[in-house]
């Protein structure tokens, strides 16, 4: 009869402890955080640079652009025109670095080499990257590759600018730039000169 009163005040005793401790604290994940189940299902999009919602962020979160399906939604949203105007109520696919001073701006040896797929996987990473965060993908030519890290945001005559590093890496060769590019539309990055 006394192991029964010791057993059932100890229950009683765990009960009353266990109520009293702080139950586990239930939040969201962080924005960074890739999408998975209910997330990935109801609220599909990718909130970018300015506050701009995308459908599809083709790996940049993760750190690994997937070239091929950028350049893919590209060309079906502008033809190849690279920064064509897109309307307010356009859900455009992706963001694009646009104009014809890359080569200017990050050295020809870069940007030459740089083709309207690359320029997907970059310029959509610059809309929807965290400062600091790393994104990568294989370019045009077998065993290169570019490495993208916004690390500063910055405002130029009333525009939304980055400041940004890039690798390149081939052939057993590394090419390093530092530059910055500002957006000029919807999902439409240039490159400006310091």
């Amino acid at each position: 009869m006394k192991t029964l009163k010791i057993a059932s005040t100890l229950i009683v005793a765990g009960l009353v402890a266990g109520l009293a401790l702080p139950g586990p604290v239930l939040a969201d994940p962080p924005a960074h955080a890739p999408a998975h189940g209910w997330r990935k299902k109801n609220d599909p999009y990718y909130v970018g640079y300015t506050g701009r919602q995308w459908s599809d962020d083709y790996g940049i979160r993760s750190g690994r652009c997937d070239r091929d399906r950028a350049g893919a939604a590209l060309g079906a949203v502008v033809g190849g025109a690279i920064g064509a105007a897109v309307g307010d109520d356009d859900d455009r696919l992706i963001a694009i670095l646009a104009g014809a001073t890359i080569g200017a701006v990050i050295g020809h040896e870069i940007g030459d080499e740089m083709d309207d797929d690359d320029r997907a996987c970059f310029g959509h990473s610059l809309e929807l990257l965290e400062d600091g965060h790393k994104v990568a993908w294989d370019g045009s030519k077998r065993g290169m590759q570019y490495t993208l890290t916004p690390d500063r945001r910055f405002e130029r005559d009333g525009r939304v600018c980055r400041h940004f590093s890039l690798l390149r890496e081939f052939d057993g060769r590394k090419l390093s730039r530092e530059a910055s590019a500002c957006r000029y539309g919807e999902g439409d990055w240039r490159m400006i000169k310091p």
